[in-house]
């Protein structure tokens, strides 16, 4: 279905629904050139939220302009319903987590998570009983008198948040907070701060550019693109129903074809390709001769050695190359008319010759129809 690039339930939320974080046509401009462009964004109490994109698209910007280390050019930022445009990031009720932990090498573990609330001059008694509460909470006490660099990188990343916890804020803003770990490290911390998030209900937001680290940890996710959102929604909703070709390109792999809507009616439209495909999809009527790209996920392709006559989006190709990966298997399918597409299938242990002619086809509602 084509769809506009924004739409206001993105990026509005119902007035009863208590909000932590609220952006208004958040605007920065470095040396005159914008960052950020005109963003509106709010973030529900206790939720997780990703705010995910390439690369300089503005996402750490937005991060920084919620904690307090940018001024906003323009427009407002809002803490629990609380204007903080002026608001110096000490007195802002946030922490964040960054991708270095940023930790004292000369401090023990306990003195790192303390170290804070002894800069507010806080009675001993109750900075102890928070110190502990907040290593416990990240499973670190038999640590707690451990110097950094006796610890594992995941261990640090769970310094880090204690040292976030221990202040008690409102919101947690994890700059892209696992980057610096290794793969198995990363999934195992993904269940860690998945676990956290839930036993400790505050409200986490997170930036990152890894696309399976948001998907599997957020309630929702915010898809930002040249400082601007190009979507709002669930992981299920950014995955299975994007609502531009960026986002369908972005969020995990797709095979995108370019075309023109030829004829349609209430359920479907037929849209020819570039190189002369006719695609059926299902999707409300386009307007004739629009301009459309076409998104269909590796998954949702079979792939066989029989063409399937009654499948409207059957089409031979051959196999030019074969990944490994396991549980799954990629295969790379030049069509007759030069497309070269991606089909994704369970690992069934039954291998396949390269060049072998195959066919591919996929039902009209496994793809969606895009603006360009």
């Amino acid at each position: 279905m084509v769809q506009p690039a924004t739409h206001d339930r993105d990026l509005a939320i119902a007035p009863s629904t208590s909000l932590d974080v609220e952006l208004r046509q958040l605007v920065k401009r470095y040396n005159g050139e914008p960052a950020v462009k005109g963003v509106d964004l709010g973030i529900r109490k206790g939720e997780f939220f990703s705010i995910l994109g390439p690369s300089g698209c503005g996402k750490t910007t937005i991060l920084r302009a919620i904690a307090g280390f940018e001024v906003p050019s323009s427009g407002e930022v809002l803490i629990q319903e609380k204007l903080m445009n002026q608001v110096p990031p000490y007195r802002r009720p946030v922490n964040t987590v960054f991708q270095s932990y940023a930790l004292f090498g000369r401090l023990t573990v306990w003195e790192n998570v303390a170290f804070g609330l002894k800069i507010k001059r806080l009675p001993k008694a109750e900075i102890a009983e928070r110190v502990e509460s907040a290593i416990a909470g990240v499973q670190l006490t038999q640590f707690a008198r451990r110097y950094p660099n006796q610890l594992s990188g995941g261990q640090r990343q769970r310094v880090a948040l204690a040292r976030a916890l221990v202040n008690r804020p409102a919101v947690i803003l994890l700059d892209e907070p696992l980057g610096a770990l290794d793969l198995k490290l990363r999934k195992e911390m993904q269940v860690e701060l998945s676990r956290l998030h839930q036993e400790l209900g505050l409200t986490f937001v997170m930036v990152t550019h890894d696309q399976e680290e948001a998907l599997s940890l957020s309630d929702r996710i915010a898809v930002l693109r040249s400082g601007q959102i190009e979507q709002v929604g669930t992981p299920s909703e950014i995955y299975e129903r994007p609502r531009t070709a960026f986002v369908a390109d972005f969020i995990g792999d797709t095979n995108l074809f370019v075309g023109r809507v030829e004829t349609g009616d209430a359920t479907s439209q037929k849209i020819v390709t570039e190189k002369g495909l006719t695609l059926i999809v299902a999707s409300p009527p386009s307007p004739h001769s629009q301009q459309v790209t076409v998104s269909v996920r590796p998954e949702k392709i079979d792939l066989g050695f029989e063409p399937l006559t009654e499948q409207p989006n059957c089409f031979e190709g051959r196999l030019q190359h074969i990944m490994y990966l396991g549980t799954r298997v990629q295969y790379v399918v030049e069509l007759l008319s030069g497309d070269t597409v991606t089909v994704m299938q369970p690992n069934l242990a039954d291998s396949l010759p390269a060049n072998a002619p195959v066919y591919i086809s996929w039902s009209p509602t496994d793809c969606l129809a895009l603006e360009k």
